[in-house]
């Protein structure tokens, strides 16, 4: 995209943004209600992947600066609590874990949680997705980038560093068959 994007150009990315939006947390859901099985965690690797992509596609675009320089009032965003005790249960074996947030001013790992993380990404993403929704393209992209920068693409990361490790542990980990005499 150019530094001067048109409204279409800007509505296409809303677009874009807002099905992998819709899609991470129709994902996080079902993984929550316990749809994933044996599957949950590829599906939480895929789901946070997909919307890593919208985020890189924020990230590559143009700064979105709103007309008046100000986010409408949208009102209060949903309570994720039980979306978030939904993912702790499922993910307890792997939920928590550690992670240098910042690799170039942190020194030191601290401890984190996926269920935390993951419900935190989708707590930004729904904010913007209700501007979407409010038929506002332009203040939903503000908020995705602006929220990309300074919040969700740090936990997206952490967790897909995360989720990534745990599968390619159980991938890679695997005992050497015994020998026969």
């Amino acid at each position: 995209m150019s530094d001067a994007n048109s409204p279409q150009d800007w509505n296409a990315l809303a677009e874009r943004v807002a099905s992998h939006v819709q899609d991470y947390l129709d994902g996080l859901d079902a993984v929550a209600r316990g749809d994933g099985g044996p599957r949950t965690v590829p599906l939480l690797l895929l789901q946070v992947s997909q919307v890593i992509l919208a985020g890189a596609q924020l990230g590559a675009s143009a700064d979105v600066i709103l007309p008046d320089n100000w986010e409408p009032e949208i009102g209060d965003d949903p309570d994720l609590d039980s979306l978030r005790q939904g993912l702790a249960e499922r993910l307890a074996s792997v939920d928590e874990y550690t992670e240098v947030f910042d690799p170039y001013k942190d020194t030191e790992a601290t401890a984190y949680r996926l269920s935390d993380d993951l419900v935190d990404v989708a707590s930004d993403l729904v904010h913007g997705l209700r501007h979407y929704g409010q038929d506002r393209p332009l203040e939903a992209l503000w908020w995705w980038q602006y929220s990309y920068f300074n919040h969700w693409g740090n936990h997206a990361g952490a967790a897909l560093r995360a989720l990534h490790a745990t599968i390619a542990g159980a991938r890679l980990d695997v005992a050497e068959p015994a020998a026969t005499a």
